[in-house]
């Protein structure tokens, strides 16, 4: 991946190098696995998702195997009752991975259960659950993160238990130096703001405007997304464990509020230089050790300079606040939709107030030179929430309105938050021209396409490419799946769905490593991220970190001396170490668990389009005709469901090494043996019954086998 793509995508590569001697005398490196890479040690060659898979979802397991022929697959249920079985599809190297890898798709057994195991070729599958509540603790779990990282406010053991409980934060009382009264950085201002509250941003105690920003967007899109879906009293009042339950707010809100506020504060305030602005962020002048729990920081408290891309944060998550809020808090809309319209008028007036990235020590740079994107976010925003011609005209004149790049392969994220204005836009009724609307919402869709055709062609199904593995990848997947998710609200096609519970699989367990990302989920679950209080591998004293806390994940710039050490020479899908002292693989942070939190809730509802209504399909593959070293072939697909399919994708595997050269009346990619054919804009529609074909024609190197198993829409067919 190009070095410009990575460093917008993760925390400044100085601060945390810094951060490698808080570990000195507190680091406990657990040693590998004899005979065993650090990264692979305890996993088996049958990966799946270790929670489990939905009755109405896929239900895909990729199997580690040198084999070139396909394997039989046997469900079994807890006591050991044979109930499914079928083949596997070869798929071959997996770049990401470099494994070798055959896919087995059971997702026609839709029977509840709990402890099924799936066995391929010898090796069992972690034991795992079909059932409609799956995700039913995770949407809670992954949203009480951030009430665990609040700070300036006492953790309750009645919300938390004994061992997460812990005194106030950064409340000025001592050792505590703030942050009630937080002075500035020498040279930025000559008074003192109170910027308590908000949440820790990551395993340290640094708290982040532009990290805050995004974060809280995503939290309140939950909700907004949930309620336009009719699905929002799951995240309602007294829903979460949060200590303002059964006060009339949806709890959801309740938690982003504690952020709100604290965006709030960072506001320059009237009458001083730069007065609207934000400033970029306030942590400890140096980095503190691990462990340091948050009322036992000792450490000076700073504000750093205000920033045009803070500022537009602000402006954005403000806005937003006010659309959202406002029937439940009329007077906290107001008091946002101010600060948003404030914060505006400052970006304008200082459009180019950048954070520089050598400002890394104590806490995260956050450098951002880029912030067209944030314009353009603030502007859609403030759009959506007022209908003002004056926000209309900055979202139709920014030339993100028509990039073709606010949707990337590698995600949106911190530092790229112009499809977070693509999202709104999409989905939140305006006045935009019809034409924009049609524009705006079909890259959206085309963007999940995208990221669909990607998991076609990986044996783990994943929507990131293989050099999309930096600092944070987790989250980037999460973000891809959140494209997809909104693709499906604006379509009603199942298969976006599908792809969004596939991308739940692989953080849950059917990945390189066969390792849940989430900590409390899965037979093999990350347990010792990098984090400060959360520092049980350091101090055993204190606790791991809380069920449903999402590693940063697979890194393969290897950015911190733990990984360097034990990762060496690791395919980039396996540079990953659950290890306290792997902060670029292993930390914590809000913007990784927001779009978890996200996810969770919008997996979590109950519905039957967990898959294409068009799972009963039949297929033809007839070679028509064939030479020394190549062919051609006539594909058709036929729907044998009740209702029309609208958009097509059919996948199948090569086992014998053939080379799809060009096709028509479909678009075809190949990846390794893997093939996915999508449908041409005339043939989209395949009603009821009738049926959609295509050839190819490919080159081969020796046998001609024609392929024995397909999928539609994610789904097998017969």
């Amino acid at each position: 991946m190009p070095t410009s793509v990575s460093l917008r995508r993760r925390r400044t590569l100085s601060a945390v190098l810094l951060a490698s001697s808080l570990l000195v005398g507190g680091l406990l490196t657990a040693p590998a696995a004899a005979g065993l890479p650090a990264a692979a040690a305890a996993t088996t060659a049958v990966r799946v998702n270790q929670v489990g898979y939905l009755p109405d979802g896929p239900k895909r397991a990729t199997v580690v195997t040198t084999s070139s022929q396909a394997l039989t697959w046997r469900l079994r249920t807890a006591s050991g009752t044979l109930v499914a079985s079928g083949s596997t599809v070869p798929h071959g190297a997996d770049q990401a991975s470099g494994q070798s890898v055959q896919v087995a798709d059971f997702s026609s057994h839709r029977e509840t259960g709990s402890g099924y195991v799936l066995t391929v070729d010898g090796s069992n599958s972690d034991p795992f659950d079909i059932r409609a509540d799956l995700y039913d603790g995770l949407r809670s779990d992954a949203m009480a993160f951030f009430y665990h990282q609040r700070s300036g406010i006492a953790i309750e053991s009645s919300l938390v238990g004994s061992a997460y409980a812990r005194p106030a934060g950064h409340l000025g009382v001592a050792p505590n130096k703030g942050d009630t009264s937080v002075p500035c950085q020498s040279g930025v201002c000559d008074y003192t703001r109170d910027v308590r509250g908000g949440w820790y941003d990551a395993g340290d105690h640094g708290k982040y405007v532009v990290n805050g920003g995004i974060s809280t967007w995503l939290v309140v899109s939950s909700f907004e997304r949930a309620r336009r879906a009719g699905t929002d009293a799951a995240l309602g009042d007294s829903t979460l464990r949060v200590p303002e339950r059964g006060n009339g707010v949806p709890d959801v809100l309740d938690e982003a509020r504690w952020e709100l506020d604290f965006l709030m504060r960072m506001q320059v305030p009237d009458g001083k230089p730069y007065a609207g602005m934000a400033f970029h962020k306030v942590h400890d002048a140096v980095w503190t050790g691990i462990p340091t729990r948050p009322e036992q920081d000792d450490q000076v408290r700073e504000l750093h300079r205000p920033s045009t891309a803070a500022t537009l944060n602000l402006a954005a998550s403000a806005a937003q606040c006010a659309r959202v809020y406002r029937p439940y808090d009329a007077a906290f809309a107001d008091r946002c939709l101010a600060a948003a319209r404030k914060a505006w008028t400052a970006a304008r007036a200082n459009p180019a107030l950048y954070a520089p990235d050598s400002d890394s020590t104590g806490g995260g740079a956050y450098g951002d030179t880029q912030v067209s994107d944030e314009f353009y976010w603030a502007a859609a925003e403030l759009y959506a929430t007022t209908g003002e011609s004056a926000y209309r005209d900055a979202v139709t004149s920014s030339t993100w309105h028509t990039s073709t790049g606010a949707f990337t392969r590698y995600g949106f994220g911190w530092a790229d938050t112009a499809a977070l204005g693509r999202l709104t836009l999409a989905t939140v009724p305006n006045g935009l021209p019809a034409a924009d609307l049609t524009r705006i919402r079909s890259s959206v869709t085309s963007a999940a396409d995208s990221h669909l055709s990607t998991m076609a062609g990986q044996g783990y199904g994943m929507p990131i490419p293989t050099d999309g593995y930096f600092w944070g990848s987790n989250s980037e997947l999460a973000n891809n799946a959140i494209v997809m998710a909104v693709a499906g609200e604006l379509t009603g096609a199942g298969r976006y769905r599908a792809g969004v519970l596939e991308a739940m699989d692989y953080l849950l367990g059917r990945n390189a490593l066969g390792q849940s990302y989430v900590t409390g989920y899965g037979e093999t679950s990350s347990r010792n991220q990098h984090h400060r209080f959360w520092a049980h591998q350091a101090d055993a004293s204190l606790p791991n970190p809380p069920a449903g806390s999402l590693a940063g994940g697979p890194n393969s710039a290897l950015q911190d001396p733990v990984a360097e050490e034990r990762l060496a020479g690791c395919a980039p899908a396996a540079c990953y170490v659950d290890d306290i002292g792997s902060y670029s693989t292993n930390e914590v942070a809000v913007n990784w668990n927001a779009p978890l939190a996200w996810l969770a809730a919008y997996v979590a509802e109950r519905t039957s389009t967990g898959e294409e209504p068009t799972a009963a399909c039949a297929v033809t593959y007839t070679v028509d005709n064939a030479w020394s070293d190549g062919f051609t072939a006539t594909v058709t697909v036929k729907n044998t469901g009740s209702a029309a399919v609208d958009g097509w994708q059919l996948g199948w595997s090569y086992a014998g090494g053939q080379r799809v050269t060009s096709t028509w009346n479909a678009t075809v990619t190949q990846s390794g043996t893997a093939v996915v054919a999508r449908n041409a804009d005339w043939n989209r529609v395949i009603a009821a019954g009738g049926t959609a074909s295509f050839g190819v024609q490919g080159s081969l190197s020796g046998s001609n086998p024609s392929p024995t198993a397909f999928t539609l829409n994610g789904s097998a067919c017969a």
